[in-house]
């Protein structure tokens, strides 16, 4: 089992940059995988990003060359930056960690993007 935090969602504007920051109550280092999925109202959870134990990374097609995700095995987090924001991109985003089986997720933290 593991407990997931996520930070770092804010209020910016267009073409603004956020890092969000997910940090795991135990080491990341064996996790099949660790991802960040986001969900906005009236919509169903997607995909963002998502990195595998090996150092694979894998993103949904319209995050390609604005975002990137990465991990730091040594503080059990992982990261996204996002840059180039846009008002599509305001939603919760959520941490997810793959343990065997069993997918886990954190609380989620707002993004929200202004026009």
């Amino acid at each position: 089992q593991v407990q997931l935090v996520e930070s770092g969602g804010d209020l910016v504007q267009t073409g603004g940059s956020l890092r969000l920051s997910c940090t795991a109550s135990r080491t990341i280092f064996s996790m099949n995988n660790m991802g960040w999925y986001r969900q906005a109202p009236g919509k169903q959870r997607e995909l963002v990003a998502e990195i595998y134990s090996y150092g694979t990374t894998n993103y949904a097609d319209s995050m390609k060359g604005r975002f990137t995700i990465s991990r730091d095995n040594a503080k059990n987090t992982v990261y996204l930056q996002m840059n180039t924001l846009k008002p599509e991109d305001t939603a919760v985003y959520y941490c997810s960690a793959q343990i065997g089986l069993t997918r886990y997720w954190g609380q989620g933290t707002q993004v929200t993007v202004s026009s």
